[in-house]
């Protein structure tokens, strides 16, 4: 967090510059139908088209001789645009089934598709050119070089990226432009998440995948890193997945998604998107 109060006003002035609203949702109807203990997600606008596809993902690991099972034969769908919230307490199996769509992982039994792409057919070379072409990603530690600055740090992405944008342009989009000439130590923590944000996003992913962002961070910086995330998502239209354990994160998606011990347990849209101005927790 910064301690001028002059900074303060300018991130409030920017965070509330983000805010799309109900303009970005493309959600239609609350929630719909019931099938057994899911709650599932009202169908979505026939201008989406799936980008990924998930069918009957199982995942299992293998510690000493007991088996631990952190995915149960999942399905699910996941549209272009989209701003999906996967919320779950530690141990549902989010952070694994986030891994997967990112191509960090491979699941025991199942099917992913990305577009036209079988995730899971693909070899430990297609994986890493999908992570490289397609995947943005946003972890709760930010990862980045202590001895580059906020610039260069965004640089190193384009270097190896086949249409990426200009890396001043990626810190403008996360409110950072003034701040690009400063190594990782001279920046909050808060500051420093929007710049892991703009590097995942300057090679133009077609998906953007964050792992619990706002994990490390306290309340009003948080915020300030979900209102970079909406921005991304709505300008650029970069499908989102946001895993968290935080429920009061939900009423900013499109859709929530909430899994329980490796089971998706309801699958809902939002008849309006909330804006992470109007969060509290």
């Amino acid at each position: 967090m910064r301690s001028s109060g002059r900074y303060r006003v300018a991130d409030d002035d920017w965070l509330r510059a983000t805010h799309r609203g109900a303009d970005v949702t493309a959600a239609t109807d609350v929630g719909g139908e019931e099938h057994g203990a899911v709650r599932r997600a009202s169908r979505p606008l026939a201008t989406l088209e799936p980008v990924f596809v998930v069918r009957g993902l199982t995942k299992v690991y293998q510690m000493g001789d007991v088996q631990v099972q952190a995915l149960r034969s999942m399905d699910l769908e996941l549209y272009a645009g989209e701003l999906l919230v996967l919320l779950g307490a530690s141990g549902s199996g989010k952070s694994t089934f986030l891994n997967i769509l990112g191509g960090l992982d491979t699941p025991t039994s199942g099917t992913v598709r990305f577009l036209d792409h079988d995730l899971t057919a693909a070899d430990d070379a297609g994986l890493t050119r999908y992570r490289r072409e397609h995947v943005g990603f946003v972890f709760q530690f930010y990862n980045l070089i202590p001895s580059l600055t906020a610039l260069e740090n965004v640089a190193l992405v384009t270097e190896i990226s086949e249409r990426p944008m200009k890396p001043v342009d990626a810190l403008a989009l996360v409110g950072l432009s003034e701040r690009a000439n400063h190594f990782p130590a001279q920046l909050s923590g808060g500051e420093q998440q929007r710049v892991a944000i703009a590097r995942a996003i300057a090679k133009r992913p077609d998906v953007l995948l964050c792992d619990e962002p706002t994990g490390a961070l306290d309340y009003e910086t948080g915020k300030l890193v979900l209102a970079a995330i909406v921005r991304v998502n709505a300008e650029l239209h970069t499908t989102t997945a946001l895993i968290t354990h935080n429920a009061a994160i939900a009423a900013m998606a499109d859709r929530v998604v909430r899994m329980t011990s490796g089971r998706i347990t309801e699958d809902y849209r939002n008849e309006r998107r909330a804006s992470p101005e109007e969060l509290s927790w």
